[in-house]
């Protein structure tokens, strides 16, 4: 079976590529970690005219209908200019679950403003001293009348800064085990929702804190039924972590290429010292994970879009493999640029950074070992 981008896919991602290309690639996320939020916006408007926010948006939402493979090559792209933004908690995690899970009034409220551009989530799941065990969600979501009552803190939020809304995990109830009484809600910025910024090893991905003490929301706001939060979750997991692995998979493909460049043109003992053997295998090994790592990307995302029997384990074993693929090849590529490798000139550093923070991201490597395993029956 071929599961390689067909010539209208691959020619959208060209022209995304060529963008960006345009407009800078990495010195976008380098003026967005200077505090440049105008340029990034602006990079961003002109995605948008080229239809990236619309993609997987129904039609009858302003957007073009397509499915999650449609999504790869723009994603691809996102990954090859290490671009920041929450394109990624938007259209790979927001839009599914709104599509699958959302009502009228919430499909109508958000799809068009997200094909549109001026509408961007992002996910509030952990919490101080926690993890992304259901048992870790303390943040308390009582229902009184047609209000929800909420009251916590949310750490480490992916661009709190920037999103206009949040998709907020709660607990709404302790009775039943450590998965029932969760529940999702959409909850929109506003100016009585404190941010406060946080460091991360990725300065172009910036983090957040929130609190929220009695904020008060319509019962409208919440996705699906109450209670039944956690299952809409993993549905939405199972979407951005197919996405995940093709922005990964663009990562690695600008760092082999990198790593490709500076041994042609870096000169030792009177030759390049592409003609190393030493080199020459780690450039290879590079490459061979780059090729694996697109075919399994590749398959994580049909296996999503034709809702497959087997695209837990598929998704989840993408996801393993990419990311450390993806901190193999950005540590492979300083080791072979040397010491200026380590310099903040050189981009070596942006990707290794991106690699580390993927690595980790809405859920350990362990536990994605646990859901390919159980996936497949072990």
């Amino acid at each position: 079976m071929d599961f390689s981008l067909n010539e209208e896919q691959e020619m959208f991602g060209n022209y995304v590529r060529k963008y960006l290309e345009d407009k800078g690639e990495t010195n976008i996320a380098r003026n967005f970690m200077k505090g440049d939020l105008e340029y990034y916006q602006s990079i961003y408007s002109g995605l948008v005219e080229l239809g990236c926010a619309g993609i997987n948006i129904s039609e009858e939402y302003g957007g073009m209908g397509l499915g999650a493979l449609d999504l790869v090559p723009v994603l691809e792209e996102w990954g090859r200019s290490n671009m920041p933004g929450l394109y990624l908690e938007t259209n790979a995690l927001a839009v599914p679950i709104l599509e699958m899970f959302g009502t009228d009034k919430q499909k109508k409220k958000y799809l068009p403003a997200i094909a549109e551009g001026t509408q961007t989530f992002s996910i509030a799941w952990l919490e101080p001293r926690g993890s992304y065990n259901p048992l870790d969600i303390h943040m308390t979501a009582t229902v009184e009348g047609d209000e929800i009552l909420i009251n916590g803190t949310k750490t480490l939020i992916p661009d709190a800064e920037l999103a206009d809304s949040f998709l907020l995990v709660v607990r709404t109830s302790s009775d039943g085990g450590d998965k029932e009484g969760i529940s999702l809600l959409l909850l929109d910025k506003t100016e009585q929702i404190k941010i406060r910024r946080q460091s991360n090893i990725d300065e172009s991905r910036q983090l957040g804190e929130i609190k929220l003490e009695n904020v008060r929301v319509s019962k409208e706001s919440l996705i699906g039924s109450l209670g039944n939060g956690w299952d809409i979750l993993e549905e939405g997991l199972l979407a951005i972590n197919a996405a995940l692995c093709s922005v990964m998979v663009g990562g690695i493909e600008k760092v082999v290429e990198m790593a490709a460049e500076y041994a042609k043109i870096r000169v030792q003992f009177g030759q390049p010292i592409g003609r190393f053997q030493s080199i020459k295998h780690r450039i290879a090994d590079m490459k061979v994970d780059l090729e694996t790592a697109r075919s399994l990307a590749y398959y994580a995302n049909w296996a999503l879009e034709n809702r497959t029997d087997d695209r837990i384990q598929a998704i989840a074993g993408a996801r393993l493999f990419t990311a450390e693929a993806f901190n193999r090849a950005a540590g492979q590529n300083v080791q072979i640029h040397g010491g200026i490798g380590f310099t903040e000139e050189i981009d070596c550093h942006l990707f290794v950074k991106r690699a580390r923070y993927y690595e980790h991201y809405l859920g350990s490597t362990h536990y994605y070992y646990e859901k390919a395993a159980a996936a497949l029956g072990w």
